[in-house]
């Protein structure tokens, strides 16, 4: 039985085949080899107690998820907290779960203001946007005012961490992307459960929805569009 001090990391991959089919396609491996961070938002995805307390998956990206958010703030882009809203279990959801496991999922962000219900270790700051989604994504309609506050603010590129990788995070990234958004996900600032199903979202983003860079890789990225000869 794990505590919460214990922490793990996704053996994470792509395979080289799906590395080599887009460099074959538009002459380099990823997508996005710039960003301008005035106009990039971090949003982290249900990182709450629910799920932390649970994984040590999750626990183990707080501290490359914090660097990321440190770096993105700092040059002058956005950082989203996203935790689930409370929304009654349907019909639906009952037939499909079961009413007790509906139930468990629907109150699974936890009450109260939405920044006391963050998993501990993570570092807020009070100009970080901490919003509700009442779906899978941030981006199904109707389930958040996230997609609206990021176009106030002239954002055209998320950067994605959080968990599940295969479940919430994936519908994230897919209505990001469906948005026109340009989307990075942080393959090992992500958590799932196994990581047979960790990898299969990253499968499945790197071949159709964004780009996937590990945490390093971002941050330098960061780092470049904020230098006189970046973005």
């Amino acid at each position: 039985m794990t505590s919460p001090s214990d922490v793990a990391d996704h053996d994470w991959r792509i395979e080289e085949r799906e590395y080599a089919r887009h460099e074959a396609r538009r002459g380099r491996r990823y997508a996005f080899e710039h960003l301008d961070p005035r106009r990039t938002a971090l949003v982290v995805v249900d990182i709450v107690p629910f799920f932390a307390l649970e994984s040590a998956y999750v626990r183990g990206i707080v501290p490359r998820v914090n660097a990321l958010a440190a770096s993105v703030r700092s040059a002058g882009g956005t950082v989203a907290w996203v935790v689930p809203g409370y929304t009654v279990p349907s019909d639906k959801d009952r037939e499909f779960f079961g009413d007790e496991v509906a139930a468990l999922y629907a109150g699974s962000g936890g009450s109260g203001p939405v920044r006391s219900r963050l998993a501990s270790g993570l570092d807020v700051a009070p100009s970080d946007l901490a919003v509700e989604k009442t779906a899978r994504s941030a981006w199904t309609p109707g389930s958040s005012e996230l997609p609206s506050l990021l176009a106030a603010g002239n954002v055209d590129t998320v950067i994605v961490t959080g968990t599940v990788t295969n479940v919430c995070v994936e519908d994230t990234v897919r209505g990001a992307s469906a948005a026109g958004l340009r989307v990075i996900l942080v393959a090992d600032a992500c958590a799932a459960t196994r990581d047979r199903d960790h990898n299969a979202t990253l499968h499945v983003v790197y071949r159709s929805y964004g780009d996937v860079r590990p945490t390093a890789e971002v941050l330098a990225l960061i780092e470049a569009g904020t230098s006189p000869h970046g973005g």
